[in-house]
């Protein structure tokens, strides 16, 4: 039995997770320089702690409305390879232990094309819990995009 340790957030009434070895960092979401001709998704630019970041907007990516700033709202800084970037989220909830025996693949008929980005559903308490696979949501071709800033 494998244990893998995963990043729970939630984007509109619904629970992601995300390894947690593809997450940096955590982070309130504050002011974001808005970049010019960027796609919507790409809400601009942060400086975190010297560092530069393109923002996406999950929600926004996957076609579930835009996101707004709350109180809760977070920025779920990830990394794969040499992408690294924030994710705006509606609320970061928990680091969970999640079994590899309580995660079934993802079923592409209910899902569509949405599903290139997830490769498990697994139960957690009473919800189901959608888990995305990053690096497929940071190496889209669209995200070329990202690349594309000039800063």
């Amino acid at each position: 039995m494998t244990v893998q340790k995963v990043i729970v957030f939630r984007l509109n009434d619904e629970l992601y997770g995300v390894p947690v070895e593809q997450v940096v960092s955590i982070e309130k979401w504050e002011s974001v320089t808005r970049v010019p001709n960027a796609p919507s998704f790409i809400k601009g630019i942060i400086n975190l702690r010297g560092e530069i970041l393109p923002v996406i907007d999950l929600k926004q990516r996957f076609g579930l409305g835009v996101s707004t700033q709350a109180e809760e709202s977070r920025l779920v800084i990830a990394q794969n390879d040499a992408i690294k970037l924030g994710l705006i989220v509606d609320e970061a909830k928990d680091v969970i232990d999640l079994e590899s025996e309580s995660v079934d693949p993802s079923p592409e008929a209910a899902i569509g094309k949405t599903s290139t980005y997830i490769y498990g559903v697994a139960k957690h308490e009473d919800d189901l819990l959608i888990l995305l696979n990053l690096e497929k949501v940071l190496r889209d071709d669209h995200l070329e995009a990202i690349n594309q800033i000039e800063v």
